[in-house]
């Protein structure tokens, strides 16, 4: 089974790319998914350890964690060194599953795939980028978002060229969500020819 890494910097069109790997039939992990269910289960009463008052009736307020650790690098690496190892083993289940299944390929979405030191758990990295302005456009028009939010995000990402240097494909959602399925379906039919 090809393991293909999907990610993207924030506002990149990730989360609909990876929609349309689900809906071409590929198994795909959405690693942003898996932190809102972990934080309403196993991660609960870790995170409530560390971050005291930060949870409520056994879930993870985020808004609370998220005032608690924003701006505060070792309280982050703190709740990052509680939720990786839990995501990771996640995605590691998932992956057997579906290599247990018989499939051909199989998706893990990491936002911060580079970020994170990822690269060594896929075969393969899609990076779906999207122009500057258009991500610009795409991230301001969320609810809360600012100039200032958008920035500090950034500042954390490894910049657009960057992920798109290390990419072995690119797929560029400013051209429309046609060309980005044609991408998509391109993609899957080069893994499946190399299989």
């Amino acid at each position: 089974m090809i393991v293909l890494g999907l990610t993207g910097s924030i506002g990149m069109g990730k989360s609909t790319t990876a929609k349309m790997f689900a809906e071409a039939g590929v198994p795909v992990h959405d690693s942003d998914e898996t932190v809102h269910r972990l934080y309403a289960g196993a991660a609960a009463p870790l995170v409530e350890a560390a971050f005291p008052g930060t949870t409520s009736g056994g879930v993870v307020d985020r808004a609370k964690l998220g005032a608690r650790v924003l701006g505060d690098a070792a309280a982050l690496k703190q709740l990052e060194a509680i939720i990786h190892p839990l995501v990771r083993a996640d995605a590691d289940a998932f992956l057997a599953r579906h290599r247990n299944a018989g499939e051909s390929i199989a998706v893990l979405d990491i936002p911060l795939l580079f970020e994170t030191g990822g690269r060594g758990r896929v075969d393969k990295v899609v990076v779906v980028t999207a122009p500057a302005e258009v991500q610009r456009q795409r991230v301001l028009a969320r609810p809360g978002m600012t100039e200032e939010k958008l920035a500090a995000i950034l500042a954390k990402q490894v910049p657009d060229e960057e992920k798109r240097r290390l990419a072995d494909f690119i797929i560029d959602t400013g051209q429309g969500l046609d060309a980005a399925r044609a991408a998509v379906d391109a993609i899957i039919a080069e893994l499946i020819g190399c299989r």
